[in-house]
């Protein structure tokens, strides 16, 4: 399984998405749960801006 994470800002009564992105402007992909999990966990206590952030889970790359 494929895990990304999902940024979601609240303003002025609007939500707006965004997926973390790698150093290469790509969508960040990680294949290991508990990893994609600790750093929603940090982001989330750091995060002082109205942001909140949850891991999406995505099919295998491989499928299809």
């Amino acid at each position: 399984m494929i895990y990304i994470i999902k940024k979601t800002l609240t303003k002025n009564g609007k939500k707006t998405h965004v997926f973390l992105t790698n150093g290469h402007s790509e969508v960040l992909e990680m294949t290991q749960e508990n990893v994609a999990n600790k750093l929603a966990e940090v982001m989330n206590e750091n995060s002082d801006s109205g942001c909140s952030y949850e891991v999406l889970t995505i099919g295998n790359k491989n499928e299809g």
